[in-house]
């Protein structure tokens, strides 16, 4: 009975790789992929709203519809939101796909520039944050349990 539990107390010291507990930069990331989710998916309704917030220029190099703009940052949102809930269940898989999608979402504010600066910046630099606060908490959470 005695090895019976040494062996699983040993087992649950070593965190595996495939599905580690999430560390406190990991679960923040998570958090920030929610907020930046939501806050892609007001941006997304108040462009196929057609709003009068934004404001269009002639001579940008990337010119698309304010509605069609609308709809991929409303469809990333909502995949930001999912891939930040699946990051807390602390899945290898899902911290790669937030990366995908926080990288993608770098793409979409970056082409957002031309009709809301400020917006489209702010949430770049959260984008990116989720990016590095991902692969930081990957190189922590799969390794052998220490600290790198």
């Amino acid at each position: 009975m005695a090895s019976d539990a040494a062996s699983s107390g040993t087992a649950r010291a070593t965190p595996r790789p495939w599905h580690a507990p999430t560390s406190g930069t990991t679960a923040f990331a998570a958090a920030l992929m929610m907020f930046g989710g939501a806050m892609s998916i007001f941006e997304g309704i108040a462009a196929i709203a057609k709003d009068d917030l934004f404001i269009a220029t002639r001579h940008y190099v990337f010119q698309f519809s304010l509605a069609g703009e609308g709809w991929v940052h409303l469809i990333l949102g909502i995949v930001l939101v999912a891939a930040g809930c699946t990051v807390l269940s602390g899945a290898l898989w899902a911290r790669f796909f937030g990366v995908t999608v926080a990288g993608l979402g770098v793409i979409a504010n970056f082409l957002w520039v031309p009709y809301c600066p400020l917006w489209a910046l702010t949430l770049v630099a959260v984008n990116v944050f989720i990016v590095w606060a991902l692969c930081t908490g990957m190189r922590r959470e799969a390794g052998d349990g220490r600290r790198a």
